[in-house]
C-alpha cells in the first residue's frame, strides 16, 4: 500500500474512533442512568436518549470518515483535506438545528404556560399564586427570576421580559404585557391569556404549515446535493475509474474545484430561499 493510502486507512481509523469511541467514565454514568447495573437497553426512553448523547454530539465526525474512506480509495489527500474542512460546517448545522428544536420546544412550553396558568386564575388563585403552582418550563433561563418576582412581590412583567430574551421565548412578552394591564387597570388576567394563547398557537400552526409546505425544497436541494455522489458510483460500475480521473488529473482536480464551487453555491442559494420564506 502506498503512503497516501496507509495515511487515508490511518486517518479513517481515528475518524471512527472519534465517531464511536466512548471512554470508561461516560460508559459507567450510563450505566448508572439505566437503573444502576442493568444494560441501557432495558431503560426507560428517557435514560436511552441520554445515553445517545455522546455519539450525537459527534456525528460530525462522519464528514471526515467519509474523506478518510474516499482517500483510501482514490490513493489521494484531496478528499481527507476537504472531510477535514467539513466538520467545522457540520457541526455548524448540527447546532442550528438543534438550537431550532430549542427554539420550537421553548415556543410550545410558553403556549402551556399560558393555558395553565389561565385556568388556574380562573379557579380563583391569585396572579402570583398561580405563577408559583404551575410548572415554569415555559419561563427558560429566566424561571428562578420570574417565581422570586412573585413570591416576594418583585416585579413579574420585567422578569417576564428578562426571559423573553431566550429564543423561543418570546411570547412571554404578551404574558408580561397582559399582567401589566391587570396590575395597572383591573382587567381579567385569565381574558387575556386565553386570547394570548389561542395567537401564539396560531401562529405556530401557521409556521408549522409553512414548513410542511417547503419541506418538499428542502428535499430537492438535499437531493441535489447527492446526485455527484450517484455519478460517481455509475462511473465506477462502467469502469471509468472518475476516482482516478478527479484526483490525478490536472483537469480532474479542475472539474472537482469548479463543481464543487457551483453545487456548494447551488444548495447554499436554495437552501437560503427557504430560510428566507419562512422569515417572511
Amino acid at each position: 500500500m502506498s503512503v497516501t493510502g496507509m495515511a487515508g486507512a490511518v486517518c479513517a481509523g481515528g475518524a471512527a474512533w472519534l465517531a464511536f469511541g466512548r471512554d470508561r467514565g461516560r460508559q459507567r454514568a450510563r450505566v448508572v442512568l439505566a437503573d444502576g447495573g442493568e444494560g441501557v437497553s432495558g431503560a426507560p426512553a428517557w435514560r436511552r436518549a441520554v445515553a445517545r448523547v455522546g455519539w450525537r454530539g459527534r456525528s460530525e465526525w462522519w464528514v471526515l470518515a467519509a474523506g478518510a474512506l474516499v482517500a483510501l480509495l482514490g490513493e489521494s489527500m484531496v478528499p481527507l483535506v476537504l472531510g477535514a474542512a467539513g466538520v467545522p460546517l457540520a457541526r455548524r448545522v448540527r447546532r442550528g438545528r438543534r438550537a431550532r428544536l430549542d427554539r420550537e420546544r421553548r415556543a410550545t412550553a410558553v403556549i402551556a404556560l399560558c393555558g395553565v396558568l389561565a385556568g388556574e386564575v380562573r379557579a380563583g388563585r391569585q396572579p402570583g399564586e398561580a405563577l408559583r403552582a404551575v410548572d415554569g418550563g415555559g419561563l427558560g433561563a429566566g424561571r428562578a427570576g420570574v417565581l422570586a418576582a412573585a413570591r416576594f412581590g418583585g416585579d413579574v412583567p420585567g422578569a417576564l421580559d428578562e426571559a423573553a430574551r431566550e429564543p423561543g421565548a418570546e411570547g412571554l412578552l404578551g404574558l408580561a404585557a397582559c399582567w401589566r394591564v391587570a396590575v395597572d387597570r383591573g382587567a381579567g388576567l385569565a381574558a387575556g391569556l386565553e386570547r394570548l394563547e389561542g395567537a401564539l398557537r396560531a401562529e405556530r400552526d401557521q409556521r408549522s404549515d409553512l414548513r410542511a409546505q417547503l419541506a418538499g425544497a428542502r428535499s430537492t436541494a438535499v437531493m441535489l446535493t447527492g446526485l455527484p455522489v450517484l455519478g460517481l458510483l455509475m462511473g465506477s460500475a462502467l469502469g471509468a475509474a472518475p476516482l482516478r480521473v478527479l484526483l490525478h488529473t490536472g483537469a480532474g482536480l479542475g472539474c472537482l474545484a469548479v463543481g464543487g464551487a457551483l453545487e456548494g453555491t447551488g444548495v447554499w442559494w436554495a437552501l437560503r430561499i427557504v430560510r428566507g420564506a419562512e422569515e417572511r
